[in-house]
C-alpha cells in the first residue's frame, strides 16, 4: 500500500512539474511592484499589475505601474483571450529573466487585475 502511495505522489508532482512548471506547483507569485521586479533574481517567480502602454516587437511589450516600467514578453498564446489596451489595468504572471544587460519579465499568464 504504501508503495502504491508513493507512486501515486511521485506521478503528482511529476505531472505537475512537466506541465505547469516547478513554480506554479509549489506556491503562488510574490506580488510585487515594476520597481521591485527590477532587483530581483533571474527565475523570480513574481506577478505585477498595470497597464501595457506600447508594442516594442511583436512579442515584447512596455509594461508600467506607478512606480516604474519594464520590459515584458508575452507570446501570443498566454493572452487567453484577454483584451487589452492602454487604459486596462492587467496582472501578469511569470519569470524574471535577468540577463548580461537587461531584465524583463517572462510571462506565463496574463489576467485582469482585481479590481
Amino acid at each position: 500500500m504504501n508503495k502504491i502511495l508513493a507512486i501515486s505522489l511521485l506521478a503528482i508532482v511529476s505531472s505537475c512539474i512537466a506541465f505547469a512548471g516547478y513554480n506554479e506547483c509549489v506556491g503562488n507569485p510574490k506580488k510585487v511592484s515594476v520597481s521591485e521586479a527590477l532587483k530581483m533574481q533571474d527565475d523570480s517567480f513574481v506577478a505585477i499589475q498595470g497597464n501595457i502602454t506600447k508594442q516594442l516587437t511583436p512579442d515584447k511589450y512596455e509594461f508600467k505601474d506607478s512606480t516604474g516600467t519594464m520590459v515584458v514578453d508575452i507570446d501570443h498564446d498566454k493572452w487567453a483571450g484577454v483584451p487589452s489596451n492602454t487604459k486596462d489595468k492587467i496582472e501578469l504572471v511569470g519569470e524574471i529573466d535577468r540577463d548580461y544587460n537587461s531584465i524583463e519579465l517572462d510571462v506565463d499568464m496574463v489576467r485582469k487585475a482585481q479590481k
